[in-house]
C-alpha cells in the first residue's frame, strides 16, 4: 500500500524513538497493531509483570493465530514483518493483554500495554472487531453510558497506571479511541495528570452530559481526534469540531480502514475538513439519534440484530461467506416480526431517510417485498 502506514514502516521505521519522539503516524501504527489476536502469545492482565518481545513473537510455533481476523489478515502480516524489521519498533515489548467477548453481557473488550525503547509506554485499546456483539455494543453507545467495555477500559486504565512507573500515552482506533478517551476522563486525578497525549483515531464521541459528568475538560487539550475525510464513526456524537481531518486512499465508509489513510514524509497528509455531503449524513444520524429516547432507540437495535443474527453466525466474515443464505436467514425474520415489531424498525429507518430529505417509505417497502419474493423462490 502506497503512501500509508505501510510505507511509513519503510521510509522512517529505522529512526528511533531517542531522536524522533512518538507521533501521530506512530499511535496510529500501535493503534492498527492492536488488532492482531495476541491470545495465548502475550501474558494476560492477571501475570502482571510478565512481557514477551516482538522478537519472541515472530520465534512463537502459533504466530499464524496473529493474523486470524480476514479484514486486514494481508495488511496486518505486513504491518508485523515491517515493525518488527524496524529500529523504531523492533525492540517493543507487551503486556497486559486482555480480550473479552461476552454475549450475555453484550461486551466486545480487548487491550494490550506496549512498551516502546525510548519512549514512554503505550496503551492501546481495540477497535470493534468483527463480532456481531461488537456491533452491537457499539449502537448500544445511542442510549447507554456507561457500556461495559467503558467500564473495562476504566478498571484496565488503573490496574496498568499502578504497575508503570512514569507518564505514558493512551489511543485507539474506532470504539477504541473512544475506550481512551473514557478511561481518561474518568480515572483518578493522579492517573490522569499522567497522561501525555491520548490518541483517538475515529473513534466516536460522547453524548454532552456525559462529558459534562466527567473530567473532560482537563483532558482535553490532550487528546489528538484524527478522521478520514469521510469520516462517519468518527463524526458520532461529536460536539466541538476538534479534529484533524487526513486523506484516504478509500472511499465512503471504507475510509474507516487506517491501512487507508494517506502518509508522506512521516506525516498524515492533511484534508481540510470532513467532506460537505459526509458532513450532512454525519449531522443527519446525530439528530435522528437525538429523536428517539432511551427506550425507543434500545428497542429499535434490539429489533434490528434480532434480524442481523438471524443467520446464527458469530461475526460478519462469516455473514459474507455466506451471503446468499444469511440474506434469507434475514429476509425471513423480518417477515416473522410481529406487526409492533416491524412497524418500529420500518419507522426508525424511515425517520432516518426522511431527515436526509429522501422518500424512505416507498424505498423500504420495495426492499421487504422484494426480500419475500426471494423467500418465495426457495
Amino acid at each position: 500500500m502506497n503512501d500509508s502506514i505501510l510505507s511509513y514502516l519503510r521510509e522512517k521505521g529505522d529512526v528511533p524513538f531517542s531522536e524522533k519522539p512518538l507521533g501521530e503516524v506512530d499511535a496510529l501504527v500501535l493503534c492498527q497493531f492492536s488488532y492482531l489476536k495476541f491470545d495465548g502469545l502475550v501474558p494476560s492482565v492477571d501475570q502482571m509483570g510478565d512481557v514477551t518481545s516482538l522478537k519472541e513473537l515472530i520465534m512463537h510455533p502459533n504466530r499464524e493465530g496473529l493474523f486470524l481476523d480476514e479484514r486486514y489478515e494481508e495488511a496486518n502480516r505486513e504491518l508485523f514483518q515491517r515493525m518488527a524489521e524496524s529500529r523504531r519498533f523492533g525492540g517493543l515489548r507487551l503486556c497486559a493483554y486482555v480480550n473479552l467477548v461476552e454475549k450475555d453481557w453484550e461486551t466486545q473488550f480487548s487491550a494490550i500495554t506496549i512498551l516502546l525503547e525510548g519512549e514512554s509506554p503505550f496503551v492501546a485499546f481495540r477497535g470493534t472487531d468483527e463480532t456481531l456483539i461488537a456491533w452491537k455494543e457499539d449502537f448500544n453507545m445511542t442510549f447507554q453510558s456507561p457500556i461495559p467495555a467503558q467500564l473495562c477500559a476504566l478498571k484496565y486504565l488503573g490496574e496498568i497506571a499502578a504497575e508503570l512507573e512514569d507518564s505514558f500515552f493512551l489511543g485507539g482506533h474506532s470504539k477504541g479511541g473512544n475506550l481512551a478517551v473514557y478511561a481518561a476522563m474518568n480515572c483518578d486525578a493522579a492517573i490522569r495528570g499522567r497522561i501525555r497525549r491520548i490518541y483517538n483515531m475515529d473513534g466516536p464521541g460522547f453524548w454532552p452530559e456525559v462529558r459534562e459528568e466527567s473530567a473532560y475538560d482537563e483532558i482535553a487539550e490532550r487528546i489528538v481526534k484524527i478522521l478520514p475525510r469521510s469520516s462517519f464513526i468518527g463524526m458520532m456524537f461529536e460536539q466541538e469540531n476538534s479534529y484533524k481531518v487526513t486523506e484516504s486512499n478509500n472511499i465512503g465508509l471504507l475510509q474507516h480502514d487506517p491501512f487507508s489513510w494517506v502518509v508522506k514524509d512521516g506525516k498524515f497528509v492533511e484534508a481540510e475538513d470532513v467532506s460537505s455531503g459526509r458532513k450532512f449524513i454525519d449531522e443527519t444520524v446525530n439528530q435522528w439519534i437525538l429523536t428517539f429516547n432511551g427506550d425507543q432507540i434500545r428497542e429499535f437495535i434490539r429489533v434490528a440484530f434480532s434480524v442481523l443474527e438471524a443467520p446464527q453466525k458469530e461475526d460478519l466474515i462469516q455473514i459474507s461467506e455466506d451471503k446468499k443464505e444469511s440474506i434469507l436467514e434475514m429476509a425471513l425474520a423480518i417477515k416473522k416480526l410481529d406487526a409492533e415489531e416491524r412497524r418500529r424498525l420500518l419507522n426508525g429507518i424511515k425517520r432516518l431517510f426522511e431527515m436526509a430529505g429522501l422518500n424512505a417509505l416507498d424505498k423500504i417497502d420495495h426492499l421487504i417485498r422484494r426480500l419475500e419474493s426471494e423467500l418465495k423462490k426457495e
